[in-house]
Order: structure tokens, then sequence, then C-alpha cells
């Protein structure tokens, strides 16, 4: 069993279910509909609270010389303009982070370790609802933090103190997610470069940050209230008890975002992208080469010159959250401005614009749409709640009068029909038994903490994919199928009578209507749900990112002369049917200009149709 965390008490004997005797403490939870977990239910391996002999320093410190030298290449501005630097005062955050304590006691601490480590790491994680977070905790994932990070393999190159560091760890990660890092307890900074005759910190050379693994600390996400079971399901585990493996694939699967492109043929490149995700370097391994593409320049106002200088944005497909954070704190307070905000907006558009192809066909009468994944995981990745990615198709007549469309999304009132397209996104849910205990509807739903189902899952997955090694990292496709290999999508929509030509666009939205309201409808506990709901009505409410855009002419003949059962193939059942249609007056039979009129015109494109072999 691993240790607990110092300063709660232990609720002994409180399991979920069965037929233990509960604690009055546990009663009184359950009353409330509130799943009694402790902070030991959360607890995962690594460097602990009050465990640094330094605390995570103020990242407006190293602006001082990593910053306001080169708006572009410094590391600091790019940083604050990122949602790794606006991690802890993102309102979303927030908002989820209370229904997650409202659902299940205590389970905002499995956020804040990831949203603002430097506040998790100095005790201020509790209460887990953030109320102590003060100052530099709401930097988020700031630069102290992350330059001191120590890999927690120990793999050859790394500092000569990390194999030290790890063995005074109590509990060592087995595996990185969730946000289960290793921080060296005093302030000796690291990065990929051999600094010579350097003075101003302590620094060490660490090839760990230059890896993928690094990122996944984060970006892997499990529940660990919940153990895997035999049959593939997820059950809740005893209370008051950290889990019994502290291995993510015997978690609950919140984001495998680490694990899907480590099962890509990415994490073997790497592969030429000529360039797609900018940079000096067309070669894309490492989750760095796409969100911290190189360049030339220098890192420092006084540092040597590099010819692969890693870019701080962090982008990713967020383009709402900055502008929301600025409606609620002052720029002088998170280091955003006018032109910041404006160049991570732009280079978020570019990196989703990027992240796929799209290529329209006509089978037929019907239009396919493949939809191409040129990332190195799904599309989209990442946090499953909020998050989707649509087809949108105008169909117009020759006279470019739209006269059906599919996908709409209506911007006034953020509402998108989803009946007639494809939309592809995760879907996660309650089992019976969880609901009955947390007092929430079963089934599908956005309750972060306690969802212990995935239900569907449609994204698609990185080249290299492989249904098994999917499924091992917990992220095989749900009520959809790809086959082995397959990076791509198709999507057929039945062209409508009358169509000459359509236009196609790929939409990629951050912060649902759905969602939002959820956040905002749930909250009994406080207003972060309002202030959530407000800033994304004040900013647009998460506005659609075009990704793709193409149009297509369609081929006219074989569909205006094909009007019997068999679409597709013009043979006798045409011809009895259009001459019993022509003589009848039935529109079905009038093929050609002027629509309405059954007349000599009808009658020479069919014959000419038919007799050229049409299709």
């Amino acid at each position: 069993m691993r240790n607990k965390r110092a300063g709660f008490i232990s609720r002994s004997g409180a399991l979920w279910g069965g037929g233990c005797l509960a604690t009055a403490a546990t009663m009184s939870l359950i009353a409330t509909a509130q799943v009694p977990t402790t902070i030991n239910d959360f607890f995962l391996p690594g460097t602990q609270p009050n465990g640094l002999m330094v605390p995570i320093q103020d990242s407006n410190e190293c602006a001082l010389c990593h910053g306001n030298f080169d708006a572009d290449l410094e590391p600091f501005r790019p940083w604050a303009a990122s949602p790794m630097g606006q991690a802890a005062r993102d309102p979303v955050f927030f908002a989820c982070m209370s229904i997650a304590n409202q659902d299940a006691a205590f389970a905002g601490d499995l956020c804040l370790r990831c949203h603002t480590p430097g506040g998790w790491l100095a005790g201020r994680s509790t209460p887990t609802d953030g109320s102590a977070l003060q100052g530099t905790d709401f930097q988020g994932v700031s630069c102290n933090f992350c330059h001191r990070s120590v890999d927690p393999q120990n793999l050859p190159g790394a500092p000569a103190e990390d194999a030290q560091i790890l063995a005074n760890l109590t509990d060592p990660p087995l595996d990185a997610h969730s946000g289960n890092f290793v921080v060296d307890p005093q302030d000796r900074r690291r990065g990929p470069y051999q600094l010579v005759n350097f003075f101003v910190h302590d620094w060490r050379q660490s090839p760990f940050h230059r890896t993928s693994e690094m990122c996944a600390t984060c970006h892997d996400v499990s529940n660990p209230v919940f153990e895997r079971q035999p049959d593939g399901t997820y059950a809740p585990g005893d209370l008051d008890t950290p889990h019994p493996t502290s291995l993510k694939t015997d978690m609950f699967p919140i984001e495998r975002t680490y694990s899907e492109w480590l099962a890509s043929d990415f994490a073997d490149g790497p592969i030429d992208m000529g360039g797609r995700f900018g940079g000096v370097n067309p070669l894309v391994s490492t989750c760095q080469d796409c969100h911290m593409p190189d360049a030339e320049g220098i890192g420092c106002s006084f540092g040597d010159y590099h010819t692969d200088l890693p870019q701080h944005q962090f982008n990713g497909g967020n383009t709402w959250l900055l502008n929301a954070v600025r409606t609620l704190h002052p720029d002088s307070e998170t280091g955003l401005d006018d032109n910041s905000v404006s160049a991570s907006i732009a280079r978020t558009i570019a990196m989703l614009q990027n992240a796929s192809d799209m290529e329209l066909s006509q089978s037929g009468s019907d239009l396919n749409v493949r939809i191409i994944n040129q990332t190195g995981h799904k599309l989209p990745s990442g946090y499953p709640e909020g998050r989707r990615m649509w087809i949108n198709v105008k169909f117009f007549d020759d006279q470019n009068q739209l006269i059906a469309e599919r996908g709409a999304y209506d911007s006034a009132t953020a509402v998108l029909t989803t009946s007639d397209t494809k939309v592809y996104e995760t879907k996660l849910g309650v089992s019976a038994d969880v609901a009955a205990l947390a007092g929430v509807p079963a089934g599908e739903g956005f309750h972060f903490a306690i969802n212990n189902m995935r239900l569907k899952d449609n994204r698609i997955p990185p080249r290299g994919f492989i249904n098994a090694g999917f499924e091992a990292a917990q992220s095989e496709p749900v009520g959809y199928s790809y086959a082995d290999g397959q990076y791509w999508d198709d999507t057929l929509f039945s062209i409508p009578a009358g169509a000459d030509h359509a236009e196609v666009r790929v939409y990629y939205q951050s912060v649902s209507k759905e969602y939002i309201e959820f956040l905002k409808n749930e909250n009994t506990t406080d207003n972060t749900g309002d202030i959530a709901h407000q800033a994304w009505l004040d900013t647009g409410k998460s506005a659609p990112v075009e990704m793709d855009f193409g149009t297509i002419t369609f081929q006219q003949g074989c569909n205006a002369a094909d009007i019997a059962a068999q679409f597709g193939v013009l043979d006798l059942q045409d011809v009895q049917a259009f001459i019993t249609g022509f003589l009848a007056q039935d529109p079905i039979a009038d093929i050609a200009p002027p629509f309405g009129v059954f007349d000599l015109s009808d009658l020479q494109l069919f014959v000419s149709e038919f007799l050229a072999g049409c299709p």
C-alpha cells in the first residue's frame, strides 16, 4: 500500500458498498450524494507536497533574462500567452474542478497537481477547490517547475544528482501520467544545453527535456479511484486507500494523448512533415517537434546563439482561453497583451489548419469527405469534455443558391446540428452503481471525477495505428472502427436533387454549449460555473475554428438520367421509368432545366446520357 498524505484523517473501513460499516463522516457525505473519497484515494507517486527545500520560483524572475527582447523567440512571452502559462487561470478548469469535488470528495487534488504544480507542491492544493492558492500558484505550468523536472527513469545523460533524488522518494513513479512528477528539491534548473561558465543560477544539462516522456507527465490522465477489472470495465476500489498499483493502465483512462503518440509511427520517427508545424526542422518525432518547434536564435538576452532553439509556444487547439482569461484578470497579472494574445491565437489557428487535410470526391449520388490526420495523436486529442470536430457541408444549385446544409452551426445560439453529419469526439459516462452512489444520472455525461465508462470514441487515429496497440493503451475506438494502418476517415453525404456543387468545411471547437451549460447548471457548490459561462458568452462562445475548406462540382449526367431504383446503373428500367414519368408529368422524370416543365430538353438529355453509357 502506498503512503497516505499527511494531515488527513483516515476513514478506515469505509468501502465502496459491500457490508462494511461506514463511519459517521462517511454517512454524512453519502447523505449529500457525494462519493466519500479521501485525499488518499487520489494519491500518486512522485514528489509530494511540502517536499521541496526551495519552493517553485516566480516566473517573472525568469523574464529578467528570458523575456522582453524578442516577442517571437524568447521563452517568456510565448509561454505566458499559452495554455501552459494560463492553466491556473482557466475558468473552465475551476468550473470543472468544482463539480469534480462536488461529485467525489477531494477529487480536485487530481486537477490541481497538473494545472498548478507549484501550488500543489507547496501544500496549497488543500482545500482541493483551489481556495488556498496564492500569488505565483496562478502561473500554472511555470518556468521553474518544468526546468526543475527530473527524469523518473534516470536515463543516461541525466544530471548526477538525479539518482539520489529518486532514491530519496518513498514512492517513485512507475510510469508517467496524471501529474506524478519528480522535482528537484533544490533550485537546480535543467534544460537541453550544456552551458559553459554559466554563473547566474544552478544549471544542469538534461536530455529529458527534449523527450515526449516529459510531456507524458500531464498528458496522459487517469483516475486512480477506479481499478481495471478482468473484463475491461472499471470499478471503484477501496476508499481511503491509494490505487494498488499506481499504473495508468490499471486506472480509468481520461486522456491518452501521450500513449496515442507512443503507439504511432511518430514515436519510431522522425517523419518528414515538410515543415507543416513550423520551425527550421521538418522532421517530426517528439511532442516538442510540433508544440515547441525549433528556431534559430537566442533564448536568453545574453545567451548563446542556437540553431535548434525550442520555441516556448505550446500551441494546441484552444483559441478561446486567452481572451476568457483577460475578461477575468488584468494583463499586469497574467503577462498577456494584445500582441502576444493575437500572435498566440494565430499560431493556434495555423496548428489546427495543419492538423488535417481533406479530400473530396463523388461516388455516384454521394459526396465522400475524407479527413486525413496529420498529427502524432488522435484528432482531436486531449481533454475529452466539450472538445469536438465536425464536418459542415453546404450544397448549392447552379445559380449558387444554398439548397441544403449538413452539420449547421448557429453562431448566435452556439447550437450544432449533429443529426445529419459526423462529429469526432469522445463521450464518457457513469455506470449505474457509481451513479447511484454519487446521486447523478447513469450513462453519458460530463462528470469528470466519477466517469468510468467510455461510450464513444470515433476520433481519427494517427499514422501507424494498430487496433491492438491502441487497445493496450486504453484508447481503442469505441462505437466505431478503423482498420489497422488507417489514419483517415471517410464520410458519405447524399447529394440532394438539384445540387450543382458543394462547399465543405471541417470545424474544431474547444468548449461546446452543452459542456459550458453543464458546468453552470450542475454546480451547486459555488459560482465558478457562472463565471466560466459568462466568460464564454463574453468571448464569442468558443467560436469554432475552420480547419479545412474545399469545394467540389458534381458530375450531373449520370445523376440526372439514372431515375430508377438501381441508382448508378442506367438500364431499361430507367427507360421505362422516364417514359412513364414524362407522360405522367411526374417531377422525378424532370431532369433538365427549366425544372417543372417537361419538354424535349428532358428527353434529349436522357437519351444522350443513356447512349453515352453513363455512368
